[in-house]
């Protein structure tokens, strides 16, 4: 019912960090979303499960996925209303509906609730894996023109220009100060370890010394947060995460 996904022979997505593609599968049937995962992970993404409704909002909140899978039968909210509560909360994730529904009107209600695509069961993992595919890159085309900026909360970047500015007031950053404020803006409320942000930042040119990220942290901290509530966070034995005030 479920064959398994042929061997992928296009490009490898990414999102623009290079980290990869983050996806939240959400179905009540445990074996579909381990094959889904399973699908994905081959994929190279990183992929994360919810059975139920009230679990695919909290997973979404902390996940932060770059597209949802999301089955519109669940045992507590159903998939239509899972959805209004991701746009109400402003969360214009992409979202691919699963539904054992053929009626048209489902599929159409779907869509207009606000889901990007759907498939109907059974369905092909190869199926799964290709819309996933198109939305992902769909959504990246329609945002290339406010790609460059950057916003979390009342801080703000402009890749393209190197300025930044918290609360409309500008802030001067070095280039090495610019790559680390990105990478924690391009993942906010993620706990970001210190082998992470050197790998992504530094490349492990300083032979992968721990103390340059706190020595950074610091100086950014003293540059985004002096006299405002801070954003930059240490999360005591994993590392730092950024997130509006």
């Amino acid at each position: 019912m479920y064959p398994a996904a042929a061997d992928p022979v296009t490009t490898k997505l990414t999102r623009a960090d290079g980290t990869p593609i983050r996806v939240l599968a959400v179905d009540d049937e445990a074996s579909l979303t381990d094959l889904i995962k399973m699908a994905l992970r081959y994929e190279g993404w990183d992929v994360q499960t919810a059975a139920t409704g009230h679990e695919a909002l909290a997973r979404a909140r902390e996940f932060r996925p770059d597209v949802v899978v999301l089955d519109i039968m669940l045992p507590d909210l159903d998939g239509m209303s899972v959805l209004h509560r991701l746009r109400a909360d402003g969360d214009d994730v992409p979202v691919l509906f699963l539904t054992a529904k053929d009626a048209l009107d489902d599929r159409i209600a779907g869509l207009t609730a606000g889901g990007d695509d759907y498939v109907t069961k059974p369905f092909s993992l190869e199926e799964v894996v290709a819309r996933l595919r198109g939305l992902i890159r769909r959504t990246a085309q329609s945002s290339l023109a406010s790609d460059s900026i950057i916003t979390v909360g009342d801080l703000v970047i402009d890749e393209d220009s190197y300025e930044v500015t918290r609360g409309g007031e500008p802030i001067e950053l070095t280039a090495t100060e610019f790559e680390l404020l990105r990478y924690l803006m391009r993942n906010p409320r993620r706990v970001l370890s210190k082998p992470q942000i050197l790998d992504r930042v530094w490349s492990y040119e300083f032979d992968g010394k721990a103390s340059v990220v706190e020595l950074y942290i610091s100086y950014l901290r003293k540059k985004i947060d002096a006299g405002r509530e801070p954003m930059i966070h240490t999360v005591r034995g994993a590392g730092y995460m950024l997130k509006a005030v």
